[in-house]
C-alpha cells in the first residue's frame, strides 16, 4: 500500500511538471492603430502636410481613405479638397504623410482651418481619426484689412440734432434698426450673389459685410444686404456714413435709401437715393444718384460722381459719404466736399418723391448689369467696413 502510494504521488508530480512546462496557445497581436495630426502652415506656402503614424509595424499592408472638410477655409478657393485619398502602408512602414495644396491670395484675413479626416482602415484601427489644418494669415495684427487712418466728421452741428446713430461698438447688429433681407437674382440687376447674414460680421467697433466667391443655393458668390425699413425711417437732414469700400471688377458696394412706400408705391416710383456707390473696377470714383418714375418702365435718374485724387482709392481710408436733405432739395457730399445737388425743379416735369420717409440699406453686390462680372483680377473675400452712420435733423 505504501509503495502504491508513493507510484501515485509520483505520477501525480510528473504530470503537474509536464503541464507547466507545455508552451501556452499565442495570443493574437492586437491591430496597430492609426492616428494623424494637426498641422499649420502661412497660406503664402504652397501645401500643407499632416502627418499619419501606425503604432507598430504590421506584417501585412495597412490601408486607409482620407478626406477633407472645409471649416472657414473652403475648397476651392482657400486649399484644394479631396474626397477620395487612400494611403497604402506597405508592411513594415509606420509613418506616411497626406499633402494638401494651398491656395494663396494678397487679401489680410483671419487664421483659416479645415480638416482631414481618416476613413475605413484595412488591418488597423483608428486612434485619432482626424487633424485640423490651419493656414496662418500672413498679416494677423489686422486680419481685416481695416484702415488705421481716414477722415471723420463731428457729432455735432449748429442748429441740428442727432435723432439716431448707429457706431457698431457692442459688435452685434442691432435688432431693433437692421433686418437681413436674404436671397438671391439681385432684385432685377442680375447679380450673381446670394445674400445671408453670414456675410456680415463686426472687429474693432466696425460693421463688415464680406462678398465671398463660394456656392451657396446655386449662386457662385455669398454676400450681405441690410436694411432699416420699418424700423428707422428718417426725412430731410443730414446723414453722414463713414466707410472703407471695397474693389475690384464686378464689385459693387451701395450706402443707400427707398421710399418707406414701396410697399404700396413700388420702384422707382417710391424713390431711390444712392448717397454712395462704387463700381469695383474704378475703386477711386463714388457716385450719387437718384432714380425716380411712375414705373420701371417709365425709370429716369439723375447724378454725378466724383474720385480721389492721384493714386488714392477708397479701400486705402475711411471716408464720409454724407447727403444733406431738405425740402426739394438734396446735396451729396464726400469729406465734407460737396459733388452734386439735385432739385425738384431739376426733375421736373417728373413727380419728385423725395419729401417723404426713407430708409437705409447697406450692401455689396457681385456681378450685375453695372459692374459687370467678377474675372481673373478680382480677389475675394471683398470687404465694405462701416464705422458709423449718423442722422442729424
Amino acid at each position: 500500500m505504501m509503495l502504491a502510494k508513493h507510484s501515485a504521488a509520483l505520477l501525480t508530480l510528473s504530470l503537474a511538471l509536464f503541464a507547466c512546462g507545455k508552451d501556452p496557445e499565442p495570443e493574437p497581436s492586437p491591430a496597430p492603430t492609426l492616428s494623424i495630426t494637426d498641422a499649420t502652415v502661412s497660406e503664402s506656402q504652397t501645401a500643407i502636410s499632416f502627418n499619419v503614424t501606425l503604432s507598430a509595424a504590421s506584417a501585412t499592408n495597412v490601408l486607409v481613405n482620407y478626406a477633407t472638410l472645409d471649416g472657414t477655409a473652403k475648397s476651392g478657393s482657400d486649399f484644394t479638397g479631396k474626397t477620395d485619398g487612400a494611403l497604402v502602408f506597405s508592411a513594415g512602414e509606420t509613418a506616411k504623410t497626406i499633402v494638401v495644396p494651398i491656395s494663396a491670395d494678397d487679401v489680410k484675413e483671419p487664421d483659416e482651418t479645415f480638416q482631414v479626416l481618416l476613413l475605413n482602415p484595412v488591418n488597423a484601427t483608428l486612434a485619432r481619426d482626424r487633424a485640423t489644418g490651419t493656414l496662418q494669415n500672413d498679416d494677423a495684427d489686422n486680419p481685416f484689412n481695416i484702415p488705421a487712418t481716414g477722415y471723420s466728421t463731428p457729432e455735432t452741428y449748429a442748429g441740428k440734432t442727432l435723432v439716431w446713430r448707429d457706431e457698431f461698438e457692442n459688435n452685434t447688429l442691432d435688432p431693433a434698426a437692421w433686418t437681413f433681407e436674404t436671397g438671391a437674382g439681385g432684385w432685377g440687376n442680375n447679380e450673381l450673389q446670394y445674400y445671408r447674414p453670414e456675410n456680415t460680421f463686426f472687429a474693432e467697433g466696425k460693421l463688415i459685410i464680406e462678398a465671398r466667391k463660394e456656392n451657396f443655393s446655386s449662386a457662385a458668390y455669398t454676400s450681405s444686404r441690410l436694411i432699416t425699413k420699418g424700423k428707422k425711417e428718417f426725412k430731410f437732414g443730414r446723414i453722414d456714413i463713414r466707410a472703407a469700400l471695397p474693389e475690384g471688377q464686378g464689385i459693387w458696394p451701395a450706402l443707400w435709401m427707398l421710399g418707406g412706400n414701396i410697399s404700396t408705391a413700388g420702384w422707382p416710383a417710391c424713390g431711390e437715393i444712392d448717397i454712395m456707390e462704387l463700381v469695383g473696377h474704378q475703386p477711386n470714383r463714388v457716385h450719387g444718384t437718384v432714380h425716380y418714375g411712375p414705373s420701371s418702365g417709365q425709370h429716369q435718374q439723375k447724378g454725378s460722381n466724383t474720385a480721389l485724387s492721384g493714386t488714392a482709392k477708397f479701400s486705402d481710408a475711411f471716408h464720409v459719404f454724407s447727403i444733406v436733405w431738405a425740402q426739394d432739395k438734396i446735396q451729396w457730399l464726400v469729406d465734407d466736399v460737396q459733388f452734386y445737388e439735385v432739385t425738384a425743379a431739376s426733375i421736373a416735369p417728373a413727380t419728385y418723391p423725395f419729401n417723404q420717409d426713407f430708409f437705409f440699406i447697406f450692401n455689396v453686390a457681385v456681378g450685375g448689369n453695372w459692374p459687370g462680372s467678377p474675372d481673373g483680377s478680382t480677389n475675394f473675400p471683398q470687404r465694405m467696413i462701416v464705422d458709423y452712420v449718423r442722422v442729424f435733423q
